[in-house]
């Protein structure tokens, strides 16, 4: 049922010509609001009604839709939202006390909050629900992929096909997860409690992963009707910078992060054409890039250099920077790039950076040294079935001469496209070859 009223609420956000200021809005409110919603109704209530609450939140998000639509919006769209909700789950766990024949054991009915809206500023180890939630769900007790996936469905708004498509994972499989996690935070002793430091600690690594794969959602979106939403990137910077303000946070890790995300963010413009369509790099006019926000990405990498750790999120954010400082494609200095993505295989061997060596290794020595780094490379069944695989081997082939083999991948590439945008770059990129 709940998965039934999200998809039936983005087909119907999406194709109401009344909407907003409504589409957007309301697009706006089930990304950015719904998670909000779902951790300060989870904390009021506990984990264990999970299900109950993200009923709630989607009947309020339906409900915006019919009324905001034929009303107008609200003074404070997130106060109404959460009033909707609040009264929703208060219904509904009424009803279940009732049958079960229980007295109501979870203080819903707190003076002045479904009025006023949520208090902006929560005591506690965490300062934003939303946070604090994602340290809750990445309990050490789920498979850190059923963490991954609980968290960007419930907390981050994602369907199951975006999720699918970041994880390289089946939908049935992304179904799985997400019964799995469920099952064990509706066991979770977790209502009002803070978590402690040390619960913090061990479970930052998850949360750093979580608020990564929010960003790269955002930057190059599975999403068929954009291909870049920027709310989402917003969203993953907040929340990380709430993480580095705080003493479990403050570590070289999220710092690199936020450093990665401010670099990649400040090229977002140039990154579309008028029309919406991608831009490869070479194609994009540098002048349009962010220098406010490349140099707020740099003082971050700078910070990030305190001690002796050096993460993933420190050799990826040392990409971006190579990127942001060139003058151009051809003054890059692929070979700096070449050795952060050796750095990222010895940190956690991955064909994916195998294949992103190769890419940058053509850009400094040519396509047939590319090629090179991929021999004997036997990529893992995920990978196979991805367009990344087939693109860049149709690329460096092209660049070779080697026509047969590029367009075997190219149609390969082309086929297994997830979004129309991203197609259209691979027609375009690859339309050199031969029909």
């Amino acid at each position: 049922m709940s998965r039934a009223r999200a998809a039936r609420f983005r087909r119907r956000s999406h194709r109401d010509p009344r909407s907003l200021s409504a589409p957007r809005l309301l697009e706006h409110s089930f990304r950015h609001e719904y998670g909000r919603l779902v951790a300060m109704l989870s904390r009021r209530v506990g984990l264990q009604h999970i299900e109950a609450v993200e009923d709630a939140v989607q009947s309020a998000l339906m409900a915006a839709l019919e009324s905001w639509t034929i009303a107008g919006l609200p003074d404070n769209p997130s106060a109404w939202l959460f009033r909707v909700a609040h009264n929703h789950l208060v219904g509904e766990m009424r009803r279940r006390a009732r049958r079960d024949r229980k007295a109501e054991q979870h203080a819903l009915d707190d003076p002045g909050a479904p009025e006023n809206g949520p208090d902006p500023f929560l005591a506690g180890d965490v300062r934003d629900d939303l946070l604090r939630m994602l340290f809750v769900c990445c309990d050490d007790a789920i498979p850190v992929e059923s963490q991954l996936v609980f968290a960007l469905k419930t907390l981050c708004g994602f369907d199951v096909r975006e999720i699918a498509e970041r994880l390289f994972a089946s939908e049935a499989n992304v179904y799985k997860r997400l019964g799995r996690a469920r099952s064990r935070l509706r066991e979770s002793p977790l209502l009002r409690d803070e978590l402690t430091g040390e619960q913090c600690a061990s479970r930052l690594p998850a949360v750093h992963a979580i608020l990564y794969l929010l960003f790269t959602e955002g930057y190059l979106a599975s999403y068929a009707e954009t291909a870049i939403r920027r709310e989402l990137c917003d969203e993953a910077m907040r929340l990380a910078a709430i993480l580095a303000e705080h003493p479990v946070g403050r570590t070289p890790e999220t710092f690199a992060l936020l450093a990665l995300m401010h670099l990649h963010a400040a090229r977002m413009t140039a990154r579309q054409d008028a029309s919406g369509g991608l831009l490869l790099l070479e194609e994009q006019d540098r002048s349009l890039w962010d220098q406010q926000e490349i140099q707020v990405g740099l003082s971050w990498l700078a910070k990030s250099a305190q001690g002796d750790v050096f993460s993933r999120y420190h050799a990826e954010a040392g990409i971006a920077a190579e990127h942001c400082l060139a003058p151009s494609v051809a003054e890059t200095r692929w070979e700096r790039v070449v050795d952060c993505y050796a750095l990222l295989e010895r940190l956690g061997p991955s064909a994916i950076h195998r294949l992103n060596r190769a890419v940058a290794t053509a850009e400094w020595q040519g396509p047939a040294a590319g090629l090179a780094v991929l021999e004997g490379l036997e990529p893992p069944t995920w990978l196979t079935g991805s367009y990344l695989w087939a693109a860049v081997l149709a690329d460096l082939h092209r660049r070779c001469g080697n026509d047969d083999a590029a367009r075997r991948y190219r149609d390969v590439a082309v086929k297994s496209a997830p979004t129309p945008a991203v197609k259209a770059l691979l027609q375009r990129r690859l339309r050199a070859i031969g029909p």
